[in-house]
């Protein structure tokens, strides 16, 4: 929710870290915002109540944006949280990229030149 007013910005998070999130939201918000986030580590029943700021905004405008939303950046995690939610994603699959990967042509160029 946004701290200056308690507006709910969204209650689905995706792309996890121990640093941040993207949550999906249709609601207006700037970045530099200031959020107050609760989740719901993966698998467990345990919660952590942090502040975050808004780092960017998604519109949904590009063909590689899934959704509209933010993107969040936590605030320093206490070190039980942290480490708590480091080992929890340690053992999920990492997000699928949404971008293609991009052609690296100077190491290309470098490794005909060898040959």
């Amino acid at each position: 929710m946004r701290e200056r007013d308690f507006a709910l910005l969204g209650n689905t998070g995706l792309d996890l870290s121990s640093d941040g999130m993207f949550l999906l939201s249709n609601v207006q918000a700037f970045a530099g915002e200031e959020v107050l986030v609760s989740l719901r580590v993966p698998g467990t029943d345990r919660y952590i109540d942090t502040s975050a700021t808004i780092a960017r905004v998604v519109q949904g405008r590009r063909q590689w944006d899934r959704a509209r939303g933010l993107g969040l950046r936590f605030a320093p995690l206490g070190s039980e949280d942290q480490q708590l939610l480091r080992w929890v994603l340690r053992r999920m699959p990492p997000p699928l990229p949404t971008r293609s990967i991009r052609i690296d042509y100077a190491g290309t160029a470098s490794l005909i030149s060898l040959s």
